[in-house]
């Protein structure tokens, strides 16, 4: 049976007015669906090309534009007279942006090609590639000539990523004299760039300071970049030039630093591992401060191949320390004459004397003085000149240990001065206090007599022993300065008996002029007399090595203060010379450094002729020891990660950590072989009513002195 549905739903009647009011209600639907889309349209029209006009035509410029920095040029760093110790060149240069390259072995390859690239620069090219930042620049090459540059310039369209630039490179006239001094620049880390977010960061080309001078003024030093505005095609060709800013330069550093004498003095260093301090004692000015073997910082500037880096690393005199700010020693018998001038403000009259037969009983052990048939009767000045030990284990037991150290303090020893620098290791000045609180225990008889030579604790960098030279010369507190231009005031007075300072000049006096420890160190004038004080810090007991041969690492440091002229100090100088073998490879140093101070051309006669032992200066000794490695190990040098590379840098340049043993046992060096002054027969040793101390390992370590009681230990 069929059912029908359309009777369950009636149909509606359709007319010819009800089709037309159909067709009018969509049109109108339609039509206002169709204006609304174009008053959408038409609005964000107006608002792109009203609100949004700035930013599209900026948009649009820049296709036709193209903006690029100019680095600018870094201030230059001058010495006190105007002599430039880091300046701009201008060179012509090529670098590699990695992110560009397309193909970088055959890039490399075109560009060592061009480049005339040996196969050790080529290496060095691809390591600097592998660790570099996409987004920042490579040096291939700078410093070329114009054929050079030219023939890559027109090869540019064929090695996408090579970038050429005609701009300024930092440049060291002085070389490796002023490497720890100043520092280096390179290319900005990703760190350096997140932190300052600068564009001119990685601009190629662009370098930052990196150490020392250069990274502590870093701001002043980097100016504010140019600009160039050029027109260029939708392939980047340029059609004309724009508009050029010029670059605003850094601003220029004027140091109190004599560049004459910071060279002659790093040249006189020779190949000892050694520091070098020279000040003015009247305003504090530093005129030198050495720290040799360095590096050159143009090799650093231009990025550090592989074989350069284990040349350096492998050197065992630490050409990467700053030996004068980080270096710690044990003065040794340099701090005598501070020593002197707290006995004498705790009330000792100088003329009060000691036996020395050549050592001291302290309780059941037995403290030799360095000249084992001892020195006879001892006033504080002959304890002085003579550098007799004897002497200053007897009355160090009766002033005590607090007033030696609080003298040190006002001295300079153990303290940290307000310079543009990343750090100093201050050292230590040992006393009761110290002691309990470093290693919880009492201080005993034997340290004080240990440290009253300078040994044991002690610990001292060669800058703080320039200014106790200083401050001894002077009677003021004179604090270093190292930037040039300051308003000088007089610095305060030390609040030391003028007399007392006279009695220990004199006697400073007496070590080269009279019957001293160091006759050789008397400078070659009739007229100007230097006053000084020799010492040497043991390294290693006397069950090691005698300190004078043997291994290098086991050789004694050699120190020496002075200052000059002895009658109107002028100048002051300290001179450490790690291992040296003592004091006599110290003092030479100081007294030719000197000379050249006063007398330029003598100076310059006696370097002429010890630098042809030696082999050159030191950057043609540096070049000639790059040319052995070069030819022993060629492209076979190990690569060094950057991780790697910047834990040693920073360990270099970390303090030192020098074991620090309890000792028991003092025993200093000769000063001086050849004396003047007539020994006396051996006689037995003075006694002394002090407890004995109290049994403790003696074990070796630098900064400690670990001589036994029973051998001679000619400093």
């Amino acid at each position: 049976m069929k059912i029908s549905f359309k009777r369950f739903f009636p149909q509606r009647h359709v007319s010819a007015g009800t089709l037309r009011n159909s067709f009018d209600r969509r049109s109108i639907v339609v039509g206002t669906i169709q204006g609304g889309v174009g008053v959408l349209l038409a609005a964000r029209l107006g608002y792109l090309s009203i609100a949004q006009n700035a930013k599209y035509e900026l948009q649009a410029e820049s296709n036709r534009v193209n903006l690029s920095l100019i680095p600018p040029r870094r201030g230059w760093i001058m010495d006190r007279n105007g002599t430039p110790l880091a300046s701009n060149r201008a060179d012509f240069r090529v670098d590699l942006i990695p992110e560009r390259v397309q193909d970088a072995p055959h890039t490399i390859r075109t560009l060592g090609q061009l480049l005339n690239l040996t196969p050790i620069a080529m290496q060095d090219l691809e390591d600097k590639l592998e660790r570099a930042r996409r987004f920042a620049p490579v040096e291939v090459a700078s410093g070329l000539d114009w054929d050079t540059f030219a023939a890559v310039s027109v090869r540019l369209p064929d090695l996408p990523g090579v970038v050429t630039q005609r701009g300024f490179s930092r440049f060291y006239p002085l070389g490796p004299s002023v490497g720890h001094l100043i520092g280096y620049v390179g290319p900005a880390s990703a760190e350096e760039y997140e932190k300052d977010r600068d564009p001119v960061l990685i601009t190629p080309g662009y370098k930052v300071g990196k150490d020392a001078l250069e990274k502590f003024y870093e701001k002043d030093l980097r100016g504010k970049p140019g600009a160039r505005r050029v027109e260029v095609t939708a392939s980047g060709r340029i059609v004309r030039d724009l508009d050029t800013r010029e670059d605003v330069p850094g601003q220029t550093l004027k140091l109190t630093i004599d560049a004459g004498i910071q060279e002659y003095a790093s040249r006189r260093i020779g190949p000892e591992s050694a520091a070098v301090v020279v000040m003015d004692c009247q305003t504090g000015d530093i005129l030198a401060m050495c720290s040799m073997p360095s590096f050159d910082p143009n090799s650093f500037s231009d990025g550090i191949g592989r074989l350069e880096w284990k040349m350096l690393s492998d050197d065992d005199h630490v050409p990467l320390r700053n030996k004068v700010l980080r270096g710690l020693y044990p003065p040794g018998s340099t701090v005598k004459p501070m020593v002197a001038l707290s006995f004498m403000e705790a009330g000792l009259d100088p003329n009060e004397s000691v036996f020395c037969g050549g050592g001291l009983r302290v309780g059941n052990r037995v403290f030799h003085c360095w000249n084992r048939r001892g020195h006879g009767s001892v006033n504080m000045a002959k304890g002085i000149y003579q550098s007799c030990d004897v002497y200053f284990y007897h009355f160090a037991q009766r002033i005590g240990m607090d007033p030696i150290a609080a003298m040190a303090g006002r001295l300079g020893l153990g303290k940290d001065f307000p310079l543009p620098v990343s750090g100093q290791s201050y050292g230590t000045v040992p006393n009761p206090a110290w002691k309990l609180k470093k290693y919880g225990k009492e201080w005993q008889t034997f340290d004080t007599v240990n440290a009253t030579i300078g040994q044991g604790y002690f610990l001292v960098n060669p800058l703080q022993q320039a200014i106790q030279a200083s401050r001894i010369a002077s009677g003021r507190a004179i604090m270093p300065r190292l930037v040039h231009g300051h308003e000088h005031e007089e610095a305060p007075s030390l609040g030391i008996s003028a007399e007392h300072l006279a009695y220990v000049r004199q006697a400073m006096s007496d070590v080269a002029n009279g019957p001293g420890s160091a006759p050789h160190s008397r400078l070659p004038f009739p007229d100007i007399k230097l006053a000084g004080k020799t010492g040497t810090a043991q390294v290693v007991g006397l069950n090691v090595g005698s300190g004078k041969g043997g291994l290098w690492k086991h050789r004694d440091h050699g120190h020496f203060i002075c200052f000059a002229p002895f009658d109107n100090p002028r100048y002051a100088c300290s001179v450490v010379c790690e291992h040296g073998g003592g004091s006599p490879s110290a003092y030479p140093i100081a007294r030719d450094v000197l000379t050249y101070v006063f007398d330029k051309q003598k100076g310059m006669d006696v370097l002429a002729e010890l630098e042809k032992k030696w082999g050159g200066t030191p950057k043609e000794r540096l070049e000639a020891r790059y040319r052995t490695y070069s030819d022993q190990y060629g492209v076979g040098a190990p690569a060094v990660s950057a991780e790697e590379e910047n834990r040693k840098l920073q360990g270099a340049d970390g303090p030192q950590d020098p074991a620090q043993p309890i000792v028991r046992d003092a025993a200093s060096p000769a000063p001086e072989p050849d004396t003047s002054a007539p020994t006396p027969a051996r006689a037995p040793a003075a006694t002394s009513t002090s407890p004995a101390a109290p049994p403790s390992p003696a074990t070796g370590g630098t900064g400690a002195n670990t001589g036994g009681s029973t051998g001679g230990n000619p400093q």
